[in-house]
């Protein structure tokens, strides 16, 4: 049996892993890597930087693995699937190939391997395939934690919960029954839908690494700036990673059994 262990390494920052999740990467021995061209290179630098910081105790070793695109001629669900199940058999033949019986073997995930992350589903996937391998899951801290320190703030308000959605399934419809919002995976719609709510949002990008920014205040007032900056950043780095909170006012209650303006 091949023991594999998924890794929350936090947003991006080297200082962001928790002590389990260090010892977890001390006692690994392969590193898988998905390979996802120049432009994203950053990101498999950063998962080699925090192996040289921690994993100093015993000699590990790399797996680069290809990373297929997702095919944008597919229905959303459609193409994720398809794209999922491309990244199940690379892993598959990854693990086949490096890993020995009795070594361990992880994926490093950014933030949190539950939220917003596919590297669950593929592992259930390859597990399901019959391929020997036995994984488990240590959390680390999510950009939502973090943009919450950052800010200073409560996700939520009080006796009320917090909805956590996608840019897409944001811009096609603002979630009106929800007070506090957490935005992920947006590729610019979400904000842009937001023009002209009545909200106060809390943004950041990058958060974790050296090239963190943080913005907040009134929709209205500091949308535009956040599109801005947003857009100069993903050009210059070639990627963005970011999250946000909208925060809307409460419904004003009703009064004398009205149903309301």
């Amino acid at each position: 049996m091949k023991r594999i262990r998924a890794i929350g390494v936090g947003a991006g920052g080297i200082d962001l892993l928790t002590v389990q999740a260090i010892e977890a990467l001390r006692a690994t021995d392969v590193f898988f890597i998905f390979d996802k061209g120049e432009e994203k290179a950053e990101l498999a630098n950063l998962r080699k930087a925090i192996c040289a910081r921690y994993c100093t105790e015993r000699p590990y070793r790399f797996a680069i693995l290809p990373s297929p695109s997702r095919d944008a001629s597919l229905s959303y669900k459609s193409g994720v699937d398809a794209w999922h199940a491309e990244r199940a058999r690379a892993v598959a033949e990854a693990i086949d190939e490096t890993l020995r019986e009795g070594e361990t073997g992880a994926f490093l995930v950014w933030g949190d391997p539950a939220l917003y992350d596919s590297t669950l589903r593929i592992l259930d996937a390859v597990a399901a395939a019959g391929c020997g391998i036995h994984y488990d899951v240590i959390p680390g801290i999510s950009s939502i934690q973090l943009l919450a320190a950052r800010h200073r703030i409560a996700l939520n308000t009080i006796g009320d919960p917090v909805l956590i959605t996608t840019g897409r399934r944001l811009a096609s419809a603002f979630p009106e029954a929800h007070t506090s919002v957490v935005v992920f995976l947006d590729n610019g719609e979400g904000l842009r839908s937001l023009a002209g709510r009545e909200a106060h949002i809390y943004w950041g990008a990058y958060l974790g690494t050296d090239d963190e920014v943080l913005a907040e205040g009134e929709v209205a007032g500091v949308l535009e700036h956040i599109l801005a900056v947003r857009e100069a950043r993903r050009r210059a780095k070639g990627w963005i990673m970011d999250v946000y909170l909208v925060r809307v006012p409460p419904a004003a209650p009703l009064q004398n059994g009205s149903v309301g303006a």
